[in-house]
């Protein structure tokens, strides 16, 4: 189709349109040519806006970092004050992990995103900066505050991406069950079986209590000062 002519949009539209080619067909299919097309313009008029591809990643990691309510989540989660201990970092990371969890449900594509582009625009740094006010509150130097606040993002990226990975897998096999294979026809007849993985599969376990659990007991090692050597 031969693209429409020229018209002024917002960031939000442009934005709004690569999250849907990325939700729709995946991380590679996302550029400047991709977004323009599904916007009816010529690439030409899409670099006034967004010059290349990484520009056009920058500005989707910078949407989704945006929406989360960064100064809002801390004081909820603190109370009065953001330098409490231990407790108090405990409560502000638990709560900014779950906040970016819960965005990035509703967006399991921009997992992808965030780990093949720089998080260093100001909303992505904000993120890291709270991380690092909470860990630092909590006792530990600025070096171990960046260890620990790499550690929780890795976990919650981690956890998004294997989450949605399971949730497109039942969905698949709803929609089309595999038919069993026959003994000849699989590569692993001649494995032992795994009757702690099987049963662990088996387990009815809630995504959002596994998490917090996740988060809760990655905090217990992170919020503790490392011995002297």
């Amino acid at each position: 189709m031969r693209p429409g002519p020229r018209r002024s949009l917002t960031h939000a539209e442009i934005l709004a349109a690569a999250f849907e080619l990325l939700e729709a067909k995946g991380f590679d299919a996302v550029s400047v040519r991709g977004v323009a097309g599904a916007l009816g313009l010529t690439p030409t008029a899409m670099y006034t806006y967004y010059p290349n591809k990484q520009a056009l990643l920058a500005g989707m990691v910078e949407q989704v970092f945006g929406r989360l309510a960064i100064a809002t989540t801390a004081a909820d989660a603190s109370g009065s004050s953001a330098a409490e201990g231990v407790a108090g970092a405990r409560a502000r990371v638990l709560a900014l992990a779950t906040a970016l969890r819960d965005l990035l449900v509703d967006r399991p594509g921009a997992v992808g995103l965030l780990l093949a582009t720089p998080l260093d625009g100001p909303n992505a740094t904000r993120v890291d900066e709270e991380l690092l006010a909470a860990f630092t509150s909590g006792g530990l130097d600025l070096a171990a505050a960046d260890r620990a606040t790499h550690a929780v993002r890795v976990h919650v990226l981690g956890a998004v991406a294997f989450d949605a990975a399971r949730a497109a897998r039942a969905v698949e096999a709803a929609v089309q069950p595999e038919a069993p294979a026959a003994p000849s026809e699989t590569l692993w007849d001649d494995l032992e079986s795994f009757p702690l993985a099987d049963r662990s599969r088996e387990l009815d376990d809630d995504p959002v209590e596994r998490f917090a659990w996740g988060v809760e007991r990655l905090l217990d090692g992170l919020l503790v000062p490392a011995p002297d050597r």
